[in-house]
């Protein structure tokens, strides 16, 4: 007779789950490790080539390409000098920081929209109380030349408010006149997005978690993983209560660009490890001709101070303004993105 099967119980797959995801966060520390050396040299080729971060978001992935509307466009293809992508709680602490943790930094000439040589967002990976966990991130202040700014206020709105929200003691504060106002900015846009630059007041795709609350629940969250280990039944109940109660504090009425955290993951997953593919498929698309193209070009004049700028024309005539000639690393003409 065969042995009756023993039900495998929901403790059990979860322990594997945590294992599992254990891994990919080992060998998300290790790639971080090992891939140092790679970048650095990347980073000393590629300074020498002043149009290639430029041409990389050219070639910008889905997540981001929609973004990047055509005065975007114009500042980056003249402007953008460099692009990075680090991993703050594995600089500041090792293995035992978190690697999903993001830092992005793009550099810029001078210009005429902002005073800011730099722009860098920091992501950080938490969890809250009531057990969701993801990339939450502070609104940074952009230093807008008078009459420049592309957001139309929502980033100036967003840094606003989260200083109240800091000063109040309570980062879900609804009562303050700052959510208000960019209560009225965000219902006026109607989630529309003006501006690329409108990503840096982003904060998060729920609210935002403070690093206190973050830490608690994590230790929560780990003494539960261990319990799992040892086989011990885990009230899979616990936080229920907390997160229905909790849905009051979503922030999506002043929240100034949608699905900033895909964005940032973009540029972690996508944009920074396939940087050099990405502008060579730039390269490549350059030499492309042919009538379909030229009707495009036709089309694009028609639609006036509102068709897409060719960022690779802009960054192709600003090395030929200063004489260089075009040769293996200079941007080939293309027409204009759709």
């Amino acid at each position: 007779m065969a042995a009756e099967a023993v039900p495998v119980s929901y403790e059990d797959l979860a322990a594997i789950e945590d294992e599992f995801q254990e891994i990919d966060l080992q060998i998300l520390r290790k790639q971080h490790e090992i891939s140092k050396s790679a970048y650095a040299r990347r980073a000393e080729a590629v300074a020498k080539i002043p149009t290639f971060w430029a041409l990389v978001l050219e070639q910008a992935p889905p997540e981001i390409d929609p973004y990047i509307q055509s005065h975007d466009s114009k500042l980056i293809g003249e402007h953008l000098t460099s692009l990075s992508v680090t991993r703050p709680e594995l600089e500041q602490e090792g293995e035992a920081g978190d690697p999903r943790s993001l830092k992005i930094r793009l550099e810029f000439s001078a210009n005429d929209v902002f005073s800011d040589k730099a722009l860098e967002k920091t992501f950080w990976y938490r969890r809250a109380g009531d057990g969701w966990s993801g990339l939450v991130s502070e609104p940074i202040k952009i230093h807008w030349k008078k009459g420049k700014d592309p957001t139309e206020g929502l980033t100036d709105a967003a840094c606003a408010l989260f200083e109240a929200r800091k000063k109040a003691g309570d980062m879900t504060a609804k009562g303050l006149p700052e959510y208000s106002a960019l209560e009225k900015i965000v219902e006026h846009w109607n989630g529309s997005n003006t501006s690329f630059f409108t990503w840096f007041g982003y904060v998060s795709s729920r609210r935002y978690v403070t690093a206190e609350e973050s830490q608690k629940a994590t230790a929560e969250y780990q003494q539960r993983k261990d319990g799992r280990k040892r086989g011990e039944k885990v009230d899979t109940a616990e936080g229920v209560e907390d997160r229905e109660a909790d849905e009051s504090a979503e922030d999506s009425a002043v929240e100034v660009h949608d699905a900033g955290d895909e964005l940032a993951m973009a540029f972690a997953d996508e944009i920074w490890p396939d940087a050099i593919k990405l502008f060579t498929q730039a390269q490549e698309m350059g030499d492309i001709s042919d009538p379909e193209f030229e009707e495009d070009d036709d089309d694009d004049d028609d639609e006036g101070d509102d068709a897409p700028i060719d960022i690779r024309s802009l960054v192709q005539s600003s090395s030929s303004g200063k004489g260089k000639a075009r040769d293996s690393i200079g941007p080939p003409a293309k027409k204009a993105k759709r």
